[in-house]
């Protein structure tokens, strides 16, 4: 089961004389990497929000925010009216004004609201918690079906690498034969008697420093671990992204070893559609 790490959610309740909502934003990232926007009176849920969030998201690049909107005569913000009394008969012994220039200044200078700090009933908290799941919920959703499709595409890129090495199956041999047979008219072009069994021994020497075998089984065998974890129900990104770098490594061995011009081409197209997986690895989660 593959999950995309971006994903976006956005939901709403009524609690009382509030309107509350939470809005969670998630993109690709290598660890849980949260940031948290909240009204000042629910800060102190924060840490119980970010490792709710890093145990149920896992990694991503999460931008949570939670905004409230009070409907109603109770608001967290009063006018602090003798403070602004005291700015007006201070601004009125200045110079002349009217009642509405003084009270326009005295607004904006420090103090003239006061924060009526609330209390977070038992009943506030879990109606927050409970909307906050069901946001991670619907961001799960969406995390799924943005991962269904990008599984199809690295399927598709695995099943074209199975290709590529099936093509090697079959050009191997011939590259063998080409390399036994530059060999063999190199020596005769020198005219020079050499001993047969040793010229045999060298040549198998020879030979064993181009031979692919345990490169192409390696790859088939990386290819098919790909797959089946793939198919997995926990997070498979970083996993993924190891078996990635294997593949990488049997591709360049066989392209090392290669000294064929067709079969270099084809490592070529490998390497290019494990690229393309790579890519699709970072924002896998």
């Amino acid at each position: 089961m593959i999950m995309s790490m971006t994903g976006y959610g956005k939901k709403e309740t009524q609690f009382e004389d509030k309107r509350i909502s939470i809005e969670i934003r998630a993109l690709n990232s290598k660890s849980a990497d949260i940031n948290l926007r909240t009204p000042s009176y629910i800060r102190e849920l924060d840490t119980k929000i970010r490792k709710h969030l890093s145990t149920e998201m896992n990694r991503g690049k999460i931008d949570l925010s939670i905004h409230v909107e009070f409907n109603g005569q109770k608001v967290p913000n009063k006018i602090n009216t003798s403070v602004i009394n005291s700015y007006i008969d201070q601004l009125e012994s200045i110079g002349d004004s009217t009642i509405s220039e003084r009270l326009a200044i005295a607004m904006r200078l420090p103090d003239t609201l006061k924060s009526d700090r609330e209390i977070l009933s038992e009943q506030e908290k879990n109606l927050i918690f409970k909307l906050l799941d069901i946001v991670i919920e619907d961001i799960k959703s969406y995390r799924l079906d943005e991962g269904a499709e990008l599984e199809k595409d690295m399927l598709l890129r695995v099943d074209l690498i199975e290709n590529h090495l099936e093509a090697i199956k079959k050009i191997d041999p011939e590259r063998n034969n080409k390399i036994e047979m530059k060999l063999r008219d190199s020596l005769e072009n020198l005219k020079i008697e050499i001993d047969a069994n040793r010229f045999e021994q060298e040549l198998i020497f020879y030979l064993e420093k181009f031979d692919i075998t345990e490169e192409k089984v390696r790859l088939k065998n990386h290819l098919d671990y790909y797959r089946k974890i793939m198919k997995s129900d926990v997070p498979v990104g970083k996993k993924l992204g190891f078996i990635s770098q294997e593949i990488g490594r049997e591709i360049n061995t066989i392209g090392s070893k290669a000294n064929h011009a067709e079969l270099q081409k084809i490592v070529v197209q490998m390497k290019d559609e494990l690229e393309k997986i790579k890519e699709q690895l970072l924002n896998i989660l």
